[in-house]
């Protein structure tokens, strides 16, 4: 079971150009502002800005599934036919993503809060 797609990530070539662009869209400032990661929050919905994104391969947004077991939900995703876009990886306070492509090239994110 998942908690839904609660967080998108849009790879950006240009992070200041696009926390304008995002600011202005959702009519707020960013809750985090870094050089390797611009996140906002509206209406429930975690949209977040990756300036690393082009690098590892992304030409679109991914969505990120939350899960309660992000290894468990990779590896189930694997024997269904994905592959990995990227391996499970910490991004800071025990936040888990990782990212897979499936047969169609789209690109499918799953995310781990820490436990409260």
């Amino acid at each position: 079971m998942t908690a839904g797609v609660k967080t998108i990530i849009y790879p950006v070539k240009d992070i200041e150009r696009a926390k304008a662009l995002f600011t202005a869209l959702l009519q707020t400032e960013p809750y985090a502002d870094e050089p390797y990661y611009v996140g906002f929050k509206d209406a429930g919905q975690d949209v977040g800005l990756d300036p690393s994104g082009p690098a590892k391969g992304l030409t679109g947004p991914v969505p990120y599934w939350h899960v309660e077991d992000i290894r468990a939900r990779l590896a189930a995703l694997l024997a269904a036919g994905a592959e990995v876009q990227q391996d499970v990886q910490d991004v800071g306070n025990g936040r888990l993503i990782a990212a897979v492509r499936d047969a169609e090239g789209n690109v499918i994110g799953l995310l781990q809060d820490p436990p409260a």
